[in-house]
C-alpha cells in the first residue's frame, strides 16, 4: 500500500501531514509508515498459508529499533549479517529461536553470541567457516544448527552491485561443490545440517531467476536426500522488487504460486528473507530547501538532505520520487535536487519538474530501505532523525545526532 497521498494539496503520510512532522522534529528526516511496513508483512505471511513457512525479515534493510520491534510483534522472523544486528533484534523484542545468519565473514565472537543467543541457523559459506563454528560450539558444548549457502550462478537481471548468486560473486559455495560440502558435514561433532539456503540478488523484476534458481536448489535437496541427508527446510533468500518509478514488480501472490508450484510435493519448510518488499515504499525522506540558484545551463535546488543521508543515488544512479509537500500552482521548473556535501557527485534527483521557492519541503519517496542504513557523518554532518506514523500519530524512532554525539568518541593527538 501506498501511505502517501495528497488532502487539498498538501502531502500526508497516513493521517500526518508532513508539514507537521517537519515542524515537529525538523528536518531531514526518515518517516515511516506503521501501516505500510505492516500490510507488507501480512500480504507476504498470507501469500504462504499454505505451506509451512518462516518470514525473516532482512534486518540491513532497515535496522531501526521501531521497525524490528514492530514487525517482532506480527511475528517476524529475522535475518541478520552482522553480531550487532543480533543485539537489535533481541533488543526490540525478536525471538532468537527465528534469527538465520547470513554473511561470508562472520567474526568469532558474533558466531559465539549468536549460538548463547540460540538461533535458529548459521547460513553458512564456505568450509572455513564450517570449521569455525564447529570449534566454537565445542568450546561452548553446544550443537550449531547450520544450513549451506548454495550459489545457483543465476543472472537476476538486477544492479551488478546487488547481484549474489553469479558464480563471480563472493557469496555462497559453487554448485560444484555443494554435495562434497554437506558429505563433510558428518566430520563435524558440533554441527547439525538443518537446510539449504540460496539468494540470488536484490530489487527483482522478472518471476524466472527464481524459478530457475528453485529448480537447482531442488536437485540438490533431492539428490541428498538419495545419499541419505535430509534437511528440514529450504532458504529462498529475498530479492522481490519494488516500485521506484514505472517498474512493474511481480505480484507477492504470483511469487508464491510460482514457489509452491515448483516445491511439488516436498514438505520442506520455506524460509524467506525480505527486506526491502516490506519497507521500501513505507518510507519517505523528508528535506528542506535550502536555496535555489542556477548557472548558464542548470537549475539547483540545494536541500538540507544529502549524499551522506542518501546515498543510493549516488552509488546505484537510483531513480526516486520527489514531491513537494505543500503543492503550488504555479509553473514547474526542471530542477537539480542536490545537497550541501562538497562532492559534484552528490546529488538526491536529476531533472525534477517541480514548482518550488526556497523554505519548502520536499519528500523523497520509497527512502525506507537502505536509505537510513547506508548513512553516514561525511562532512561531520549529524544522520537524521527517524520518525514512526502510525495514523494520526507520530512518534521519534531515533533521536537526531548532535555535534557531541559525532565527536565524543575521538580523542585530540598530543605530541609527547
Amino acid at each position: 500500500m501506498d501511505p502517501l497521498q495528497y488532502r487539498q494539496d498538501e502531502l500526508y503520510i497516513e493521517d500526518v501531514p508532513l508539514s507537521a512532522v517537519a515542524a515537529r522534529f525538523d528536518t531531514p528526516a526518515y518517516v515511516y509508515s506503521a501501516s505500510s511496513i505492516s500490510a507488507a508483512f501480512r500480504d507476504f505471511d498470507e501469500a504462504f498459508r499454505s505451506h509451512d513457512h518462516l518470514i525473516c525479515y532482512s534486518v540491513k534493510a532497515n535496522s531501526n529499533l521501531g521497525v524490528l520491534g514492530l514487525l517482532a510483534d506480527l511475528g517476524s522472523g529475522f535475518d541478520i549479517v552482522s553480531g550487532g544486528e543480533l543485539q537489535r533484534v533481541i533488543q526490540a523484542g525478536g525471538n532468537p529461536e527465528h534469527v538465520v545468519f547470513s554473511g561470508v565473514g562472520k567474526q568469532a565472537w558474533e558466531i559465539q553470541a549468536a549460538l548463547n543467543a540460540g538461533i535458529a541457523c548459521f547460513n553458512v559459506e564456505s568450509l572455513s567457516e564450517l570449521q569455525l563454528i564447529d570449534r566454537i560450539a565445542g568450546k561452548l558444548d553446544t550443537i550449531a544448527p547450520v544450513s549451506i549457502r548454495v550459489n545457483p550462478d543465476v543472472d537476476p537481471g538486477t544492479h551488478p552491485y546487488i547481484a549474489t548468486g553469479l558464480k563471480e560473486n563472493k557469496f555462497g559455495v559453487p554448485a560444484a561443490e555443494a554435495i562434497p560440502l554437506y558429505m563433510r558435514l558428518a566430520e563435524f561433532s558440533n554441527l547439525k545440517v538443518i537446510g539449504i539456503d540460496c539468494h540470488i540478488g536484490s530489487q527483482i523484476m522478472e518471476l524466472q531467476p527464481f524459478i530457475t534458481a528453485l529448480d537447482f536448489v531442488l536437485a540438490l535437496v533431492d539428490d541428498l536426500e538419495q545419499r541419505g541427508v535430509v534437511l528440514d527446510h529450504i532458504d529462498l533468500g529475498g530479492g522481490l522488487g519494488v516500485r521506484y518509478n514505472d517498474e512493474e514488480p511481480i505480484e507477492i501472490g504470483t511469487y508464491a504460486d510460482a514457489i509452491l508450484q515448483t516445491l511439488g510435493h516436498r514438505k520442506h519448510k520455506l524460509v524467506f528473507e525480505p527486506g526491502r518488499y516490506i519497507v521500501a515504499n513505507a518510507g519517505v525522506l523528508l528535506t528542506s530547501v535550502i536555496t535555489l540558484k542556477s548557472n548558464e545551463e542548470t537549475r539547483f535546488a540545494v536541500v538540507d538532505a544529502a549524499m551522506n543521508d542518501l546515498i543510493r543515488p549516488a552509488l546505484y544512479q537510483s531513480w526516486q520520487n520527489v514531491a513537494a509537500v505543500k503543492l503550488r500552482h504555479e509553473d514547474s521548473i526542471t530542477w537539480q535536487i542536490v545537497g550541501p556535501v562538497c562532492e559534484t557527485g552528490d546529488f538526491l534527483a536529476r531533472n525534477r519538474a517541480l514548482a518550488l521557492r526556497e523554505g519548502d519541503l520536499v519528500a523523497i519517496s520509497s527512502a525506507g530501505a537502505y536509505g537510513f542504513v547506508m548513512s553516514s557523518n561525511y562532512n561531520t554532518r549529524v544522520r537524521a532523525a527517524e520518525i514512526m506514523v502510525s495514523g494520526h500519530e507520530m512518534q521519534c524512532v531515533r533521536e537526531r545526532e548532535n555535534l557531541d554525539d559525532l565527536l565524543r568518541l575521538e580523542h585530540r593527538f598530543c605530541l609527547p
